[in-house]
């Protein structure tokens, strides 16, 4: 069943708060370290904030800085040793041990290392609030929040509010935010029903697909699970999803629908399909979306030698034809496309031409410079490196290999080599950092966006 576009307005609280947020907050300066990272500040803004009787942007517990406080969550699966490895200061925190993880995901603060038995949460200590016309920027102690009773094939989706844990049978349950703030694990409320794909918590609201018979079609929830709007849109084998600063992206069979808020005051939301324009065969389909947290160009993998490029500004899917994939990412407009292959270097790629334009030597160790699992019916990968519909990735072995990118730099994890690689995309993939560790980090995400 084909994507049919049918533009339905539903009324958004969320709209009305982020005003009032931004009217509320004023822009703050700050200084850049040497290497064109953001130096921390020493104490919170003490703009004024006469609604709160607080310093704007004040959180307790927490140190605001003038800029992004990045950090990777890693995981060794096999010893089950973790570490947060501090982007800033080079330094790295033991986390609890998760042995057994074989997916690790984020919201940009927590990690999520998903077991069989249940999904660790690590708070990661760096996160970004957006306020629209400016942000703020935390960081805070690393320490275990706890698990949720979810497995290996759960989704975890969150904002600022709510986190959305689907299982694998289409249940999903909401946990307040705020618990995983004060380092614990609150109630779950379920929500009625079951859902293909993701809960994705958007706009104060829920965004899912529910399957009415005829296919999965778009529906929108309101944080108690009841349904306020059905929008008529189908989307035929839901696969993968990605927030951005346009709205919430879905892969389909098709394409992708974009999910976003209308202009106007009235808060209305719409939901528009972006179709490939050509057959695509299922094997090249996106069904994982890789991107940096703001940006609004996406990158999938295109079968096993080409990635595709979504625009979601512009409307307009690019299929980039390359070597062998192991990983792709890029940061954006203007960016490079980034592209691990098989031969275990890093490549840069135009995204208008197609052409290549940089490219590394080999950086991984040689156990990880293959990638020779074959995808499943669901899109996922059969060998250790799996690569899920959530853009997470799996795995203890070959494969395993991620690119996580933020506003002015790349990281490559070699779990075999046991380090991190900091690349300069933006200086014909310069290698800028080595990070040697003292774990295997198989498993690799980045919080503080």
């Amino acid at each position: 069943m084909p994507l049919r576009r049918n533009v339905t307005p539903w009324a958004s609280a969320a709209l009305a708060l982020t005003a009032l947020l931004a009217a509320g907050c004023a822009g703050s300066a700050g200084s850049t370290a040497d290497d064109g990272r953001p130096a921390a500040r020493t104490s919170p803004d003490t703009s004024p904030d006469t609604s709160a009787g607080t310093p704007h942007g004040y959180v307790e517990g927490a140190q605001e800085a003038a800029g992004q406080q990045s950090r990777l969550l890693l995981n060794d699966p096999g010893t089950g040793s973790g570490r947060v490895l501090d982007l800033i200061t080079g330094e790295t925190h033991e986390t609890a041990p998760v042995k057994g993880a074989v997916r690790l995901g984020t919201d940009g603060r927590f990690g999520y290392l998903h077991t069989a038995g249940g999904t660790r949460v690590i708070d990661g200590g760096a996160w970004t609030v957006d306020h629209g016309d400016h942000v703020h920027y935390y960081s805070a102690a690393v320490r275990d929040v706890g698990e949720l009773p979810a497995g290996a094939r759960a989704q975890v989706r969150a904002d600022a509010t709510v986190t959305a844990v689907t299982d694998e049978k289409g249940r999903a349950a909401l946990y307040e935010r705020t618990d995983l703030e004060r380092g614990g694990i609150g109630p779950a409320r379920t929500l009625p029903g079951t859902y293909t794909g993701a809960v994705v918590p958007y706009g104060e609201h829920l965004l899912a697909f529910a399957d009415e018979g005829g296919g999965p079609e778009l529906v929108v929830l309101d944080r108690e699970g009841e349904r306020v709007a059905a929008p008529g849109v189908a989307c035929e084998q839901p696969r993968g999803d990605a927030v951005t600063r346009r709205g919430v992206v879905f892969g389909c069979a098709d394409g992708a629908l974009l999910v976003r808020a209308a202009d106007g005051a009235d808060g209305a939301f719409t939901a528009e399909p972006i179709p490939y324009g050509r057959e695509v065969p299922a094997r090249e389909r996106a069904t994982s979306f890789r991107h940096r947290p703001g940006s609004d160009t996406l990158t999938a993998v295109a079968g096993g030698d080409a990635v595709w490029v979504l625009d979601v500004a512009a409307r307009t899917w690019t299929r980039v034809d390359t070597g062998p994939v192991v990983a792709a990412n890029t940061a954006g407009e203007g960016s490079p496309l980034l592209v691990l292959e098989t031969d275990g270097a890093l490549h840069g790629y135009d995204i208008a031409t197609g052409k290549r334009t940089a490219r590394t030597r080999p950086l991984l160790s040689t156990g990880e410079r293959t990638d020779t699992g074959e995808r499943t019916d669901t899109g996922e990968r059969t060998d250790t490196g799996t690569r899920t519909d959530t853009g997470e990735r799996t795995g203890t072995g070959a494969g395993a290999a991620v690119i996580e990118v933020d506003r002015s730099r790349a990281y490559l994890n070699d779990p075999e080599g046991k380090r991190v690689f900091e690349i300069d995309y933006a200086d014909d993939l310069r290698l800028a950092r080595t990070f040697d560790l003292d774990i295997a980090p198989v498993l690799m995400a980045e919080t503080g966006r």
